[in-house]
């Protein structure tokens, strides 16, 4: 399972919450393993890609709409991808209404969103993603460590041509064990057979 683009978090019927990722990421990893024959299960949040062919579609929008997604689906997946950009924060109560423009300016209530690769178990490959724009290493090893993955591929998303919205992507993965694979600049097509290289190195051993 794969898991792809970036979740809105509503304000009101007309505003959200969101982030910069295309989703293209995910969406190529998806693609990749469906070309090695394998049973792809995407879940989605808002993007303006179209919809792979030959892959279970599961459209979301918010982080608990992905959250319940991926328990679903987890539980007959071999391998959990989660290239997903998933918000932080949420507004702790949605507005029902459009709220109205003034002077005075508006103030949120956030709350924090479900820990989705925290807190999912399963017997399955856990892959991370994180954006960092600082402390690439040092960041993206805290995030393996606390999240219990088997691997995590790390991008600055201060880097030229890097990161959301682009069709190149500069990677360093790093797994469970400490090994670092810096990758060079690559076209997430090539990206995303590095990665799931890895996964079926890991396959191999479990």
């Amino acid at each position: 399972m794969v898991t792809a683009g970036g979740t809105q978090e509503p304000i009101d019927p007309v505003r959200y919450i969101g982030n910069r990722s295309s989703g293209k990421m995910g969406y190529v990893l998806a693609e990749e393993a469906r070309d090695r024959g394998a049973k792809v299960a995407l879940v989605t949040a808002p993007t303006s890609l179209p919809e792979p062919v030959g892959i279970d579609v599961i459209k979301v929008n918010t982080a608990q709409e992905m959250r319940q997604a991926v328990e679903n689906v987890t539980l007959q997946a071999d391998v959990l991808i989660m290239a997903a950009a998933v918000a932080d924060y949420r507004p702790t109560k949605a507005a029902k209404d459009k709220i109205k423009k003034v002077e005075a300016g508006l103030t949120l209530e956030m709350e924090c969103t479900p820990d989705i690769l925290g807190s999912i178990k399963g017997n399955f490959i856990k892959v991370g993603f994180a954006a960092e724009s600082s402390n690439l290493v040092e960041n993206a090893r805290e995030k393996l460590k606390q999240k219990r993955l088997d691997f995590i591929v790390a991008n600055d998303i201060t880097a030229s041509d890097s990161g959301f919205g682009t069709d190149t992507n500069q990677v360093t993965i790093i797994d469970h064990e400490g090994k670092i694979d810096d990758l060079p600049l690559l076209p997430k097509r090539e990206v995303a057979e590095r990665v799931l290289d890895r996964v079926v190195e890991f396959l191999s051993k479990s």
